[in-house]
């Protein structure tokens, strides 16, 4: 038993400074760390450095900080640091090899901050697919939140490998639109409603104008086309002011909206 003591005294001896050294140089290192990633950030933002890009930079510097302070706190186990970053690269190589996957979406990442097909604000539809605004970009993923406040995380790949429409990236955006009446109304009855619910929407802009066209005649309707423009922010409400008021002023006007029927017929027999 005395024999057991004394080695587990020896073990302690030896290995509790490093051990100590080692979770101080973490608390330690982890604080600096976020003070570092804190400065860094207000320092971006008072330099109105690009929205887009500070998520990516900070996440790159973060996670190179925190890989320093591993190679520091393997120091204090008495780890040489080039055997160390021998065996780390070793491991890097053999980690890309498995998710090249993911060093494409690192890549990709890249190409959206150099060529900037959106940035953080922007309403983008992508792939024909999920549409919502651009929150940030990471150094693997974009993230999208939807008109429902949903968080869409989609892989940088998957973006620069699809069509992406930047719905909002010009200012200005056209609001299209489709209104269908009945056979028996006055086109151009209906298309003075339409203009006036235009004007009278304080989201539409004057320039361009709007216009209002026969876009087809369909089955059971005469469809009207029109796209008032407005800022690209104002997309949405000027898309269901549209739709709402359009609406109560055929009412009123008696201009009707063809909808699907069914005749049913029941035949008695004797």
């Amino acid at each position: 038993m005395e024999i057991i003591m004394q080695r587990i005294r020896i073990f302690i001896g030896d290995y509790a400074p490093s051990v100590v050294g080692a979770i101080l140089t973490l608390i330690i290192g982890f604080w600096i760390i976020s003070k570092i990633n804190k400065t860094l950030k207000v320092f971006l933002e008072k330099r109105n450095i690009d929205q887009t890009i500070r998520p990516f930079f900070l996440s790159i510097v973060n996670v190179g900080l925190k890989i320093l302070l591993l190679l520091a706190v393997a120091k204090e186990f008495g780890v040489e640091t080039t055997s160390f970053v021998a065996i780390f690269s070793t491991l890097a190589l053999a980690i890309g090899l498995a998710l090249q996957g993911n060093l494409g979406h690192f890549a990709s990442g890249i190409l959206i901050l150099v060529f900037k097909p959106y940035k953080v604000g922007d309403l983008v539809k992508v792939g024909g697919g999920e549409t919502g605004r651009v929150k940030e970009v990471q150094v693997f993923h974009t993230v999208l939140v939807t008109l429902d406040n949903k968080h869409i995380i989609i892989p940088n790949g998957v973006i620069t490998s699809n069509t992406m429409t930047n719905i909002s990236g010009q200012g200005t955006i056209g609001v299209e639109l489709t209104f269908g009446i009945g056979y028996g109304d006055d086109i151009d009855k209906a298309r003075d409603i339409i203009l006036q619910v235009g004007k009278s929407c304080p989201l539409v802009l004057d320039i361009p104008k709007q216009t209002v066209t026969v876009r087809e005649l369909a089955d059971s309707s005469v469809n009207l086309f029109t796209r008032p423009f407005c800022k690209s922010d104002d997309y949405w409400p000027t898309f269901f002011y549209m739709q709402e008021h359009v609406k109560k002023a055929f009412d009123r006007e008696g201009v009707s909206i063809p909808f699907p029927q069914m005749d049913i017929h029941n035949i008695k027999q004797d």
